[in-house]
């Protein structure tokens, strides 16, 4: 890989790290504690992530429980996933929050399908804005004298297969948790 590309080859991973988060808030019928990670709430004056104020565990497939260390911690995080889009209410015994997914039904199993198809297009748009940013450096590149045209198409070239090769890593991530959210 040449130097030069190194940099797009970076934001394109950056891509596909990000279409990874997304993918993880997707809940597909299973308890995922991942879909609490950007919930924040008020720990003494600082948002703090609930994975800081308590322990989350899911004993069984689709139930998340949090159990918060100081008890007055209960109210804030039921506050926090009332006012997220998660779309579960929770369930608090004064110790404790359950969250209890319900059966996804076949419809909604299709939404969320779509859902992740248009995050994948998303991302795909993204890696060919990185793939165009990289040839116009590349053709800046070009406009140097101490470059030939040769070089200038094989750095072009190279662009391309890398760009080919993230959306085939993109179309696959999106073909698995498809497969995963359609699996009843």
């Amino acid at each position: 890989m040449d130097e030069r590309l190194k940099s797009f080859e970076e934001k394109m991973q950056k891509t596909m790290h990000s279409l990874g988060d997304e993918f993880t808030k997707i809940r597909a019928g299973r308890a995922n504690p991942h879909i609490l990670d950007h919930l924040r709430v008020d720990y003494y004056g600082a948002p703090t992530p609930i994975s800081q104020v308590a322990n989350v565990s899911v004993p069984e497939a689709r139930m998340i429980v949090i159990q918060p260390w100081e008890a007055k911690m209960v109210k804030e995080i039921e506050k926090a996933i009332l006012t997220s889009d998660i779309g579960i209410n929770p369930t608090n015994d004064g110790k404790m929050i359950r969250l209890t997914f319900p059966e996804l039904t076949e419809d909604r199993r299709k939404e969320l399908a779509k859902e992740v198809k248009k995050k994948g297009e998303g991302a795909k748009v993204a890696i060919r804005n990185i793939r165009r940013d990289a040839n116009d450096a590349i053709k800046k590149i070009g406009k140097g004298e101490d470059v030939s045209e040769d070089q200038v198409k094989d750095l072009e070239d190279e662009i391309q297969k890398l760009t080919d090769s993230f959306i085939k890593k993109v179309d696959e991530a999106a073909d698995e948790k498809t497969k995963e959210i359609m699996t009843v």
